[in-house]
């Protein structure tokens, strides 16, 4: 009961109750266009022609609900006046089917519940305009019995009349109420109604589902991209400089190279990161950084001024790898390079690129124990370069290795499908 009351006293109550009249009274400059195929039947009697106008009223009115815009603003209207939580609708796109298939059937279907939406607005919106008006005028006049309103009821040929004082004033606030509960059963009507009829159809649904996996999919790709840009710069960045502080007095030379590397590959991590906040922010950002196979070198002298001994074997013409498979490889030997550099005991690392006509394969091997007095237990990981990797090698239809190799060497092993041009 007091939840009841609670309910009618609620602002929302009102304005969900005052969108169904709007949407009533939106629907009167149609009524004269619907009754001109009346009015021409003259002939016809007055039930009949009654009945047309309403047909051709309600066709009218379906046929405003099959804009998109319409369902578009009738969605934002639900949302700020029933309280109900619509997303908004999914812009349509084409797609090519084979007859029989059922997607027409489907898509037709989805566009007829905005028309029954907007039918059963108006008809929810007339009736109960009409009828809370009515108990709302009623409940004003009763009480003093002004304009001779009296209330009575007849049941079966007994007739109860409020002619007194406190029967007019009861019949009043008994008015009142129930005009209270119309505008009530009014909008929990279209609340129920707005999730089947506004809300998202089941191709809405799959679609807005693709959205949200095509995002998080650009998300991971771009965190796999900072993981890879920024780590690969701190751990040289690390190395380097303390290299160029041991080696400061005894050979400048070596001390400038090591922070020359530091600048370019820091400069080169910034260009990175403004990208990806860019992406993140949903801003437009600049063109992506696009480092590829042709930029190995550049890759191999940054960590030698880091300090490791990089041996390179490359075979195969790795221009011709081009696109994002050639800018993933990159990404991939950087990882695992980094890696080496960070866990790895000293001594060469080994890196082998091979181009075939229909595979890639890139080969990083380097010493593992206990490591130098520089890399030993200086950079603590999160955990999430070997699963990135092997996430990347998944979605190019790869294959990726890692592991030990003998008792004293670690390898990362990675194949990938490529179709060079002929």
């Amino acid at each position: 009961m007091l939840r009841g009351i609670r309910s009618l006293l609620r602002g929302s109550t009102y304005a969900g109750a005052l969108f169904a009249y709007c949407g009533a009274l939106a629907s009167l400059p149609l009524l004269p266009v619907a009754a001109l195929p009346a009015m021409a039947w003259s002939s016809a009697s007055a039930g009949v022609r009654f009945a047309l106008t309403v047909l051709v009223w309600s066709v009218l009115i379906a046929v405003i609900g099959l804009a998109r815009t319409t369902r578009r603003v009738l969605i934002a209207c639900a949302r700020r006046m029933l309280g109900v939580p619509l997303p908004d609708p999914v812009v349509e796109r084409r797609r090519t089917g084979s007859p029989g298939d059922g997607s027409s059937m489907a898509s037709g279907a989805d566009r007829l519940r905005t028309p029954l939406w907007l039918l059963s607005q108006v008809a929810l919106g007339w009736a109960g305009a009409q009828l809370s008006v009515l108990l709302f005028v009623a409940g004003l006049l009763l009480p003093g019995g002004w304009a001779g309103a009296e209330a009575g009821l007849s049941v079966n040929g007994w007739t109860l009349r409020a002619d007194s004082g406190w029967q007019s004033w009861a019949a009043a606030l008994f008015c009142l109420l129930l005009a209270a509960a119309l505008c009530l059963a009014v909008t929990h009507a279209l609340r129920w109604l707005a999730p089947r009829l506004l809300g998202p159809s089941s191709a809405e649904r799959l679609a807005l589902a693709a959205e949200r996996e095509r995002a998080l999919a650009e998300r991971n790709r771009l965190a796999h991209e900072l993981h890879d840009s920024i780590g690969h710069t701190l751990t040289s960045a690390t190395i380097q400089a303390a290299v160029a502080g041991e080696v400061l007095g005894a050979d400048p030379v070596a001390a400038r190279a090591a922070l020359r590397s530091i600048e370019e590959s820091t400069r080169a991590a910034l260009e990175d990161l403004d990208y990806v906040l860019g992406m993140l922010r949903e801003e437009k950002a600049g063109t992506a950084p696009a480092r590829a196979l042709c930029d190995l070198p550049e890759l191999f002298d940054r960590m030698r001024h880091a300090g490791a001994e990089v041996e390179p074997e490359m075979s195969g013409d790795c221009a011709q790898v081009r696109g994002t498979l050639s800018r993933a490889a990159y990404r991939i030997l950087q990882e695992g390079l980094t890696n080496a550099l960070r866990h790895g005991a000293g001594g060469p690392i080994r890196v082998r690129v091979a181009t075939a006509p229909d595979s890639l394969e890139l080969h990083v091997v380097n010493r593992t124990g206990a490591g130098s007095a520089v890399t030993r237990g200086a950079f603590p990981t999160s955990g999430h370069g070997l699963p990135g990797l092997f996430e990347r090698v998944r979605l190019l239809n790869g294959e990726m290795e890692a592991g030990p190799e003998g008792p004293e060497h670690w390898r990362l092993t990675v194949r990938l499908p490529v179709r060079l041009p002929v």
